[in-house]
């Protein structure tokens, strides 16, 4: 089996594997520039472990959130909770993979205490966080030790080599119990993938609404969200047509949600694939995360990750999915099979505060764009543009 060439470490991402051994340069934005220039130019097996980027210097909304964290996490290991790996699915190709899991303190130290089954979403935002966390991945044959980030995220990519298809790796921390986190490891002649957006694409919640978006996060559960019409049944036909392809879920949503987000794809018999979500609270450098930064990040990194790989975008006109998709497609057309927009109905794009001009969107461009209102009517207009077979 050939071994895949691994991503450029310097992609955005939270947490890198600990380095061993290494001198951080100085603090100054120079310096680190030129850390990464260096980074992206040595091979694999150095640049990964020989030197470790200086932390940035915290905003001070950050240094207050982390001062609270740590008052939590020292009241609640002194009640007895233990650190629990909770896995998220990952992916990777021959040579390596890209871990996602987060760590949090738990009573028993098992997964399914945070995984909030049949109660509300607000739960899912009280679990304590364990920032700085050493977690152990084991597969393959290796094991491999990492750290989590600030909001206890583990965001790594390990030289891992597993067989394409999905897999299972082994996650622990702090000498307490394994679990186990799928992994999809991706044929190195795989040459389609579909991407998708959640909010308002998969599921119905005209998210922008901030009175709205507050209550889909803190109030419902699974059941109480709608799912898009014919929206799951499309994707299966879609991966049916393109065996071996990767499916990825892309939202601005915080990984606090990740079990509500996970049980209601599940539950509406949505295709199994990675949930790329982002983190709760202030970043380094500002009050609040960029949503729109976030999936900028991961665009471009599945791009850098899988540069054969051309992706079925699919989001809705309600938020900024054209215009990243767009962008997306300007920078890398090579990646890009299609865009497949679903058009909000007019109570949705009023809560959504309005939606684009589609024919803006697709003047420029110079891969196809579809629009339709649903599943039904997006795959005919895949087929007409020759993505989906319609047979």
């Amino acid at each position: 089996m050939p071994e895949s060439t691994p991503p450029d470490p310097a992609a955005p991402r939270d947490t890198t594997p600990a380095p061993e051994g290494s001198t951080a340069p100085g603090p100054d934005a120079r310096s680190v520039e030129r850390e990464h220039d260096r980074r992206e130019q040595t091979p694999w097996g150095i640049q990964q472990w020989e030197t470790a980027i200086p932390e940035p210097i915290l905003h001070r909304a950050a240094r207050i959130e982390d001062a609270v964290q740590e008052y939590r996490e020292q009241h609640a290991r002194k009640r007895g909770q233990v650190p629990t790996v909770i896995p998220y699915t990952g992916y990777g190709a021959p040579g390596w993979v890209r871990v996602l899991c987060r760590v949090l303190l738990t009573r028993r130290g098992l997964a399914s205490d945070v995984s909030y089954a049949g109660v509300r979403g607000w739960r899912s935002f009280t679990s304590v966080a364990v920032d700085h966390a050493e977690v152990t991945i084991t597969a393959g044959g290796s094991t491999h030790t990492v750290q989590s980030d600030r909001g206890g995220v583990v965001d790594a990519i390990v030289p891992i080599d597993l067989e394409p298809g999905w897999q299972t790796i082994r996650l622990s921390a702090g000498g307490m119990r394994d679990v186990d986190a799928d992994v999809f490891v991706v044929h190195p002649d795989t040459r389609f993938g579909l991407l998708s957006d959640i909010d308002d694409t998969v599921m119905v919640t005209s998210l922008p609404r901030p009175m709205l978006a507050a209550w889909n996060s803190f109030v419902l559960t699974e059941h109480a969200r709608r799912p898009v019409p014919g929206m799951s049944v499309l994707y299966e036909r879609i991966l049916a047509q393109h065996p071996g392809a990767p499916t990825v879920y892309l939202s601005t949503g915080a990984w606090n949600v990740a079990p509500t987000l996970q049980r209601f794809l599940t539950r509406n018999m949505y295709p199994s694939g990675t949930l790329l979500l982002t983190d709760w609270g202030p970043t380094h450098d500002r009050l609040f995360r960029s949503g729109q930064q976030h999936k900028q990040d991961n665009l471009r990194r599945l791009a850098r990750d899988f540069p054969d790989i051309q992706w079925l975008l699919v989001g809705d006109d309600g938020q900024h999915d054209e215009h990243l998709y767009g962008e997306f497609a300007r920078e890398h057309p090579d990646n890009v099979a299609a865009v497949a927009i679903r058009q909000l109905s007019t109570s949705e794009a009023v809560l959504a505060g309005g939606r684009s001009r589609a024919q803006e969107r697709t003047r420029d461009s110079t891969v196809p764009w579809v629009y339709a209102p649903d599943g039904a009517a997006l795959w005919t207009e895949l087929g007409r543009v020759g993505i989906a077979e319609l047979g």
